[in-house]
């Protein structure tokens, strides 16, 4: 019984660390990104007090919510030549791993690109964005990639 309690006070006060989302830096257009900065100091909470919603929870709640179809294909249309090195209007697999590998650093920063479960995360990837299977991956293919994946 008393281990119950003691869990239970521990998921209570450590429910509001847990919730916290983090919204990946990315290249959406201005209007289109939320406001990602929060201001207001981590507070503790004294044992046995149950705690309290900060103010901002419905922005975050509003954050977590995946890009549209349309904001993915602004941002493939924006970026691509930025990757698509040899300006062929396709991306090989090494520039797609350039993308992908920037991306996955957005969202963890502790991301290395020669890390062997980064290099597998990538390759399987381009794998299932080549749909057509012609080892390249078309501004298509991409947005409709990234679009299911979200």
């Amino acid at each position: 019984m008393l281990k119950s309690i003691i869990i239970a006070g521990a998921v209570l006060v450590s429910a509001p660390v847990l919730a916290q989302v983090t919204q990946p830096s990315t290249t959406v257009p201005t209007d289109a990104q939320p406001d990602t900065t929060n201001t207001s100091p981590t507070q503790a909470v004294p044992a046995g007090q149950a705690p309290t919603a900060p103010e901002s929870a419905p922005a975050q709640a509003a954050e977590a919510q995946p890009a549209s179809g349309a904001q993915i294909a602004d941002v493939v249309g924006t970026e691509f030549p930025n990757y698509d090195k040899n300006g062929d209007g396709s991306l090989s697999a090494t520039e797609f791993s350039a993308w992908m590998v920037a991306l996955k650093t957005a969202s963890d920063p502790s991301t290395k690109a020669t890390a062997p479960a980064t290099k597998t995360w990538v390759a399987t990837a381009f794998a299932q964005a080549d749909f057509d299977k012609n080892k390249k991956v078309s501004k298509g293919e991409l947005t409709s990639f990234l679009s299911a994946a979200g």
